[in-house]
């Protein structure tokens, strides 16, 4: 686990957070503070809003309520003359930059390399030139534990290293926060172990880290904070030695009997 100035300004900060689909409220009133180098790890059942939570603090999805900052700066509006304006699309987009997500499925680009699909990101969106993202894109792929697979299209690739390339993609992107929506969720057992890996590395390297997991093992070892969300609401939070190890609220205890 990271030690973390409790001087510091959070890294996110959501209130009151909504959002609906149709007549179904799947976030209803969201309330979560996560600090700088914190990692914050997102249990709770399918359905119970952890992964729309997600979407929203990177603005793949839009709030219907509540506000939600990264790095101090509002997510996809600001604050001129004391009124709330909405960001222009591209506007979003740049401040998303920002913000890594992996998600369940690997989505690698399966005509470019391991290497060509970390250098894309950085060289269209960023403009950085082609020899120093590939340089970058060599590190992140030793860092991730594949320098041997830089060429490598994702079709002779594991699930597993798949997975891995993903992470590094994001990285290269240099984001100040990393979003996980379930990672290792899509990837046979044998596998799960390399990404937690890898992710454990990064939570070392005081990188601030948002995880929606179900791999119990990980929240205990890794988390800062464990946040159990049940029906769009969080119904209990704190370090993983009480959340998971003795939980308050009856609805937490009877979630983790089932999946301990």
């Amino acid at each position: 686990m990271n030690s973390v100035s409790m001087n510091e300004a959070p890294m996110v900060v959501a209130e009151g957070v909504r959002k609906r689909y149709g007549s179904v409220d799947v976030l209803r009133g969201v309330d979560l503070t996560v600090r700088r180098g914190e990692v914050c790890c997102l249990l709770g059942p399918s359905g119970s809003g952890k992964s729309t939570f997600l979407r929203c603090v990177n603005r793949l999805e839009k709030a219907d309520g509540g506000s939600i900052t990264v790095d101090g700066e509002p997510v996809g509006h600001r604050r001129h003359r004391g009124r709330r304006h909405e960001l222009r699309e591209k506007e979003v987009a740049a401040a998303r930059r920002e913000v890594g997500m992996v998600f369940q499925r690997f989505n690698l680009f399966p005509h470019l390399t391991a290497v060509e699909n970390i250098m894309e990101a950085p060289v269209r969106v960023k403009g950085v030139g082609r020899e120093e993202a590939r340089r970058r894109a060599s590190v992140l792929l030793d860092r991730v534990g594949l320098a041997a697979k830089a060429d490598s299209r994702p079709s002779q690739l594991s699930g597993g290293q798949q997975q891995r390339v993903a992470i590094a993609r994001a990285l290269a992107m240099d984001p100040k926060l990393m979003l996980f929506d379930e990672p290792t969720s899509a990837l046979d057992p044998e596998l799960v172990g390399e990404v937690l890996d890898v992710m454990r590395g990064l939570a070392e390297d005081g990188m601030t880290m948002i995880v929606v997991t179900h791999e119990i093992g990980f929240a205990r070892e890794v988390a800062d904070t464990v946040v159990f969300l049940d029906g769009g609401v969080i119904v209990e939070s704190g370090p993983p030695a009480e959340v998971l190890t003795a939980p308050r609220q009856e609805r937490t205890r009877s979630f983790l009997a089932k999946v301990l």
